[in-house]
C-alpha cells in the first residue's frame, strides 16, 4: 500500500486575510489553495512551511514573520505559545469579537444557506481574564520541556509538573506558573499545592506507568465567595492525604468546600467515582437575580459566570414571554435556563439525558421554592415523543441549548410536528446549529441572531437564535 507522501513546501511574503475554525488563521497559497496558520494574525504578512497536503488545503505553520499586523497585541501569559489554552491572546479583542460574530454569520448562510435579519453586535464578556469559575489541573512525574530546554545541555532537574495538558499529548503536562483563566485565589493554591508536595515527597502521577499518588486538582469559584477545592488522588495513603488536606486547611481557611477523589483506574474521569468531603460542604453556590444554585464535584454550570448571566437574560428576551406560556427547556443541564425563565412562564419542562443534572435541577429549583418548573430523564431523541407532548401539553415555546453535536435529527422533526410558535435556539458551535436550522427553514422563520462571546482569547462562540412560526 503506498502511502500519501506530505511534502513539505516553503510560500514566502504570504498575507494572512482571515481567521477560520478551531482558531486557526488563514492565508492563500501561490497555488490558490487556503493554508491553515495556527501561529499568525490576520494582517501578518509571513513565511509558511506546509507540513500537510490536501486536495483543497495545506496545513502549515508561519516559519518567519516579514510585517506583523496591526490587530496583534501582546500576550499577557508567559505560557502563550505552548500552553493551547488561549490561542488568540495575540490578537486584540476587538478583532477577536469581529472574527467570532463572522464565523457565525458565514457558518448560518454558507453552511445552512439561511436568510438572517440584521444580527445584533456580539456581545462581548466585560471580563478579557480571570473569567473563568471552574479549572482542572494535572500532575505529572515527567512533564513537558520547551524547545530550549530540550537543546540546552543543562540538568533539568526537578521534571514534577501540575498544569494543563499540552494539545493532542495525552501524558505529557505543562507546568503552570500563572494562569490568566481564573481569578485568585487559584493561582495561589495551585502554586502553594505543588510547593507542598515538593517539599514532602508526595510522587506526581505518571499516566504511562499508573504510578504515583497525586492525580488531578480541579477549583471551583463562585460569585458568592464560594471556594471547592477538590484533590484527586491515584491511591490511598491516609498519611500523605491527609497532610495535604490539612495543610490547604490550615493555609487556605477561605476554601469553603475541601474534597478529594480516590481513583485507581486508568483515567481521571471521576463521574464514576465516589466523591468523599474532608472539610466545609459538598457543595458551592452560584446565584443568578436571587436564584442560588447548589453546584457540586460533579455538576455542569457555565464556566464564566457573569457571561452565563447575560446568555440567559437575551434567551430570555427572546422567548418574550408574558405568562400564560408552557415552554419546554431542552438539553436541560441542571435546569438553570429553565428555573431562570419560570417567573415569567405558566409552567416549564425540563428534559435531561443526564440523571445526576436532573437530580440536581429539581434540588435547585426546590431550594429557589420555583413550583412551575417539572423535569424529566431521558435521551431527547426517544423521550421527546407524542405521548410525552400528550402527558406533559403542548408547548407554546420551545428552548433548546444542545451540545455541540447539536440536535439530533429527530429531535428536530419532532420540534416541526409540536410546531410552536417561538423557539430559541442556544448554540456554542454555529456549524451544527446551521444544520438543523436548514432543516426548520420551511417553517421557521429566523427573527433574531445574537453572538455571546462566553471565552475571551479563545475561537469559542455561542449563538441565540430566535425562530418564528412562518
Amino acid at each position: 500500500m503506498s502511502r500519501r507522501k506530505n511534502k513539505k513546501q516553503v510560500f514566502t511574503n504570504v498575507e494572512v486575510v482571515d481567521a477560520g475554525a478551531k482558531g486557526k488563521t488563514i492565508a492563500k497559497a501561490a497555488d490558490g489553495k487556503v493554508i491553515f496558520l495556527p501561529n499568525a494574525v490576520p494582517g501578518d504578512i509571513v513565511d509558511v512551511q506546509t507540513f500537510k497536503k490536501r486536495k483543497a488545503y495545506y496545513e502549515g505553520k508561519a516559519i518567519a514573520f516579514h510585517k506583523l499586523s496591526d490587530k496583534r497585541t501582546t500576550p499577557v501569559c508567559e505560557h502563550f505559545g505552548t500552553c493551547g489554552g488561549c490561542k488568540w491572546q495575540d490578537m486584540g479583542y476587538e478583532h477577536q469579537l469581529y472574527y467570532k460574530q463572522k464565523e457565525v454569520v458565514n457558518n448560518l448562510t454558507r453552511l445552512g444557506h439561511l436568510e438572517l435579519p440584521e444580527v445584533t453586535p456580539i456581545l462581548g464578556s466585560k471580563n478579557e481574564y480571570f473569567y473563568r469559575n471552574k479549572m482542572e489541573f494535572s500532575f505529572s512525574d515527567s512533564r513537558w520541556l520547551t524547545v530550549e530546554e530540550v537543546q540546552s545541555d543543562k540538568d533539568l532537574g526537578d521534571r514534577n509538573a501540575l498544569g494543563f495538558h499540552i494539545p493532542g499529548m495525552w501524558d505529557k503536562i505543562l507546568d503552570i506558573k500563572k494562569c490568566h483563566l481564573q481569578a485568585a485565589p487559584s493561582n495561589a493554591i495551585r502554586n502553594a499545592v505543588k510547593e507542598f508536595a515538593l517539599k514532602n515527597d508526595l510522587e506526581f502521577f505518571n499516566t504511562r506507568n499508573q504510578t504515583g499518588l497525586l492525580r488531578t486538582l480541579m477549583l471551583r469559584t463562585s460569585s458568592t465567595g464560594d471556594i471547592m477545592v477538590m484533590v484527586q488522588f491515584f491511591k490511598e495513603d491516609k498519611n500523605k492525604r491527609e497532610l495535604l488536606l490539612n495543610y490547604l486547611t490550615e493555609t487556605f481557611p477561605e476554601i469553603t468546600s475541601l474534597q478529594y477523589v480516590i481513583n485507581e483506574k486508568a483515567n481521571d474521569t471521576i463521574y464514576d467515582q465516589d466523591v468523599i468531603c474532608y472539610k466545609g460542604q459538598d457543595h458551592i453556590f452560584e446565584e443568578m437575580e436571587g436564584l442560588r444554585f447548589k453546584i457540586n464535584a460533579k455538576s455542569f454550570y457555565q464556566t464564566n459566570s457573569d457571561q452565563a448571566y447575560q446568555l440567559y437574560k437575551i434567551t430570555r428576551d427572546y422567548a418574550d414571554l408574558t405568562g400564560d406560556e408552557l415552554v419546554y427547556d431542552l438539553y436541560t443541564g441542571t435546569g438553570t435556563i429553565a428555573q431562570f425563565v419560570a417567573k415569567q412562564a405558566k409552567k416549564v419542562i425540563g428534559v435531561e439525558a443526564v440523571p445526576d443534572a436532573i437530580l440536581a435541577a429539581k434540588e435547585n429549583a426546590q431550594l429557589n421554592g420555583i413550583e412551575n418548573v417539572e423535569f424529566y430523564v431521558g435521551d431527547m431523541k426517544s423521550v421527546f415523543n407524542e405521548a410525552f407532548i400528550k402527558t406533559h401539553g403542548h408547548p407554546d415555546v420551545i428552548i433548546t441549548d444542545p451540545p455541540r453535536d447539536g440536535m439530533h435529527k429527530d429531535v428536530v422533526q419532532q420540534i416541526l410536528n409540536i410546531a410552536p410558535k417561538k423557539v430559541v435556539y442556544v448554540s456554542c458551535n454555529s456549524a451544527t446549529q446551521a444544520r438543523d436550522l436548514a432543516l426548520m427553514k420551511d417553517m421557521y422563520q429566523i427573527t433574531k441572531v445574537r453572538p455571546v462571546d462566553m471565552f475571551p482569547q479563545t475561537h469559542h462562540v455561542e449563538n441565540v437564535v430566535l425562530l418564528e412560526r412562518r
